[in-house]
């Protein structure tokens, strides 16, 4: 059994972990920006409007704060990787 990881696709996926938060902040942009200048009126909208800035968003910052953390981990592991084998 073999126990590790391949260094460059240890760097592509913390690559991508970092990509995936711009598209993170970039829902969260939007769907604040359609609120914002979306003529919806009523208990719905208040229901979302106080989950979307409560729970939802905090989900997404905690989301994105883990694909930034594990982003730089597979980045520095496959670095590390790249020094031990000599590569």
């Amino acid at each position: 059994m073999m126990y590790g990881a391949n260094p460059e696709q240890l760097a592509q996926l913390g690559r991508t972990l970092h990509e995936q938060m711009s598209v993170i902040a970039q829902l969260m942009s939007t769907v604040d920006r359609t609120i914002g200048s979306t003529t919806w009126q009523g208990p719905a909208r208040q229901r979302f409007e106080q989950e979307w800035n409560g729970s939802f968003k905090q989900t997404l910052h905690r989301l994105d704060e883990a694909f930034g953390s594990a982003g730089r981990d597979c980045i520095a592991r496959s670095e590390e990787l790249l020094r031990v084998m000599g590569g």
